[in-house]
């Protein structure tokens, strides 16, 4: 049997913490500490020791992805009930704000008072996804290897800053980020800027 010192060396509390002991180790574990205090001791240590790495290495979650993952919940359960597939014309230079106005004008499609990124999705498709979204901020750092991102403001006004370009955004104002290019949004209005979003397939 091992001594105290070769159980807490052994790496057993370790395995034991993260849930990775076979039934018999379990035993042995909870054996182990009911007996001597000093595993006890160590692995309230070793506890404490991994609770401080994992919040020195927590990754904040992109602000984007929630609003978007709730936006597609919400347009699933529009279809489920009914609502009809719609497919918004593809962006272009051309673009006019009348061009959305059949979902614009849609008295379902208003912002949320509380979240700083609000979406609401209005069309979809494999090679397109169409979304009126709210920022109220900022939306952070991005790069697009793989799709087109287009924008028409409706709402406010904005600066995307891609690389060290800033292109500052009125109402009415189309623009597309360039694929493999780093690009932030900084809202530049006391309102919210409402903008079309859509990303296409490249």
């Amino acid at each position: 049997m091992l001594t105290r010192k070769e159980f807490i060396d052994s790496g057993i509390l370790e395995q034991y913490i993260l849930g990775a002991c076979s039934d018999e180790e379990t035993k042995e574990v909870l054996q182990m500490l009911e007996l001597y205090p000093e595993v006890k001791e160590e692995m309230e240590a070793i506890e404490l020791s991994l609770e401080a790495y994992s919040l020195q290495n927590t990754i904040e979650p992109n602000p984007i992805v929630k609003p978007f993952l709730m936006a597609t919940i919400d347009y699933s359960e529009r279809l489920q009930n009914g609502e009809p597939v719609s497919n918004p014309p593809i962006l272009h230079a051309q673009s006019t704000i009348e061009d959305y106005s059949p979902w614009l004008n849609r008295t379902d499609m208003v912002k949320s008072d509380t979240d700083d990124v609000f979406a609401k999705i209005i069309g979809y498709t494999p090679e397109a996804i169409t979304a009126i979204v709210w920022l109220k901020d900022y939306a952070p750092q991005e790069v697009h290897d793989d799709e087109h991102e287009k924008f028409l403001i409706i709402e406010g006004s904005c600066d995307i800053i891609v690389g060290n370009e800033v292109n500052q955004l009125v109402v009415g104002d189309y623009f597309a980020i360039p694929l493999h290019k780093n690009h932030i949004i900084k809202v530049t209005s006391s309102q919210p800027c409402k903008v079309i979003l859509q990303r296409v397939a490249a």
